[in-house]
């Protein structure tokens, strides 16, 4: 019993020990990449909190596996959260999924601020330059002084055409 626990201690150190290095080498990796490619400081901050929040969440649930926590006796926590956090992601999608197009345009999108971009959307065609990128949305001025915001899981879908001058 004794040797089990200190197992389980030595284990869940090392995990601790491997989460703070991934942590790390994410936020150090998405700066450098942000300086790389030009892109605000706090546009790397909100890429590296998505991606370390995931290690958080994988994380525990190595955690609950070394310490053989059985999902038995949580089951009835377990079915009044995801009962909660279904109706709560279901209401949200819409925030979630441009935090979710917000990463991938970070790794992805070529295009920077200050690019002249065209985003072909129909009848609902932006053209302008981008002043700014957020967690949400672009910002793309139109016309001097009017400002589009337009939303980052929409510009992931549609088609973007730079403008060369």
């Amino acid at each position: 019993m004794q040797d089990k626990l200190v197992i389980q201690s030595l284990l869940s150190v090392g995990l601790l020990i491997v989460y703070s290095i991934a942590k790390f080498l994410t936020r150090r990796y998405t700066e450098k990449f942000a300086t790389s490619r030009k892109f605000k400081k706090g546009r790397a901050a909100d890429t590296a909190k998505i991606i370390n929040s995931t290690f958080l969440v994988v994380s525990l649930v190595i955690l609950g596996f070394i310490w053989n926590i059985t999902f038995e006796g949580l089951a009835i926590y377990f079915a009044s959260f995801f009962t909660v956090a279904g109706i709560a992601l279901f209401a949200s999608w819409s925030i979630l999924s441009n935090i979710t197009a917000s990463a991938v345009l970070f790794f992805s999108f070529p295009h920077r601020i200050g690019s002249k971009i065209r985003i072909i959307d129909g009848d609902n065609t932006v053209e302008g330059t981008i002043i700014d990128m957020t967690l949400f949305s672009l910002h793309i001025e139109v016309e001097k002084k009017k400002i589009v915001f337009y939303p980052n899981n929409l510009a992931v879908q549609r088609p973007i055409m730079e403008i060369m001058d």
